[in-house]
Parts: C-alpha cells; structure tokens; sequence
C-alpha cells in the first residue's frame, strides 16, 4: 500500500513541479495582468517548485525501503558499484552545467527580477545549462539507489523541463524581442554550442 501511495505522490510532485515551474518563469505574461508585483510572485512559484524537488527526492528514496509489486527487478542485476559509477558518470557533466549554471545565474536561480542578464559565462553557449543538470540528476540519484524503475521514471522529467524550458523563452522574448531571439539563435537550447554568443 505504502508502495503505491508513493507512486501517486511522485506523479502528484512531478504534475505540480511542472506547474508551478511554468508559471515561475512566466512573469513578463503576468505582469501585463497584475503589474511589478508578477515578479514577487514568480519567485514565490519558483520557491514551491524547488520545494515539491525536494519531496520527490524524498519520494525517490521511499522507492527504495517499498518498491512496486510489478514485475521488473527491485534492483538491477549487477554490483551496486556498477551502478554508483554509472552515477558518477552522469553527475560529473550533469553537476558541471547545473552548478555553473547556478554559479552564472546568481540570484536569478532562485529569485525571479525583471532586469535578466544570462548571456555571459556559460550562458554564452547554452540557455538552459541548470535544467540540463537538473535531468541528468534524477537519473544519479535513481542508479545511486540502484532502481531500474527509477532509471524508467527520470525519463519523465526530460518533457516536464522541456516544457519549461520552451515556456520561459516565450516569455524572455515578451521581455527582450529581437535581442532575445538573436542570443537564441547563436546558443545551444539544452546541449552546449561551440560557438559562443556575445553582445
């Protein structure tokens, strides 16, 4: 039963993660209906969607201590340490762009203002370097658990951040018009490009 609870719950987290992600990078559309206070309240979104991560980190682990009676293998079949290298594997690049993402972005991770300025540093040859690390971190943390159905589930977090992803362009071009659309066009979408943007 509590397998199943947990189920629900992961799917619950990841339908409103993508929720109120989406209209965390939405303030520009929103500003045009409630004025300067949409950017207060998009942090504020953001904020509950950093935290419905945390829970469906909490969630991930709970997968462990009660798996789902279906008929895939609790665990796979070789060494944990298999799959603790796999992890690492994935975290080295994943962490890199996740944490130099931060890094460039400063406050902006997490608060959301109207003056927007990521084109340097990382942002120069991908806009999206956070949610690329973000992806790959759900797969590290479903082989540090050893789960081949964990490995399945992390699939679902490449559309919810794509979504996202998409819906924030949408709103940076509201924001910057054609200054956006060029940085666009000379930058990587998730995967860094070899040439770099500059103003």
């Amino acid at each position: 039963m509590i397998a199943w609870i947990n189920l629900l719950v992961l799917i619950c987290t990841a339908i409103l993660f993508l929720y109120f992600y989406v209209k965390s990078v939405q303030p520009a559309q929103l500003e045009k209906r409630i004025g300067e206070d949409a950017y207060s309240l998009c942090t504020r979104y953001r904020i509950i969607a950093s935290l419905l991560m945390g829970v469906t980190l909490i969630s991930y682990v709970l997968f462990f201590y009660y798996p789902l009676p279906l008929p895939l293998p609790v665990s796979f079949p070789w060494s944990w340490w298999y799959s603790a290298l796999l992890a690492l594997f994935i975290a080295v690049p994943g962490g890199y762009l996740w944490v130099r993402g931060m890094r460039d972005a400063g406050e902006e991770t997490l608060v959301v203002r109207k003056e927007h300025s990521l084109y340097k540093g990382i942002y120069a040859k991908i806009r999206h370097p956070q949610a690329t690390g973000e992806i790959t971190f759900w797969w590290v943390f479903a082989f540090l658990l050893n789960s081949p159905f964990l490995v399945l589930f992390s699939f679902v977090w490449i559309p919810i951040f794509y979504v996202v992803c998409l819906e924030e362009e949408k709103d940076l071009v509201i924001r910057y018009g054609d200054a956006y659309r060029n940085y666009r066009k000379n930058t990587g979408f998730l995967i860094p490009k070899k040439t770099h943007y500059s103003e």
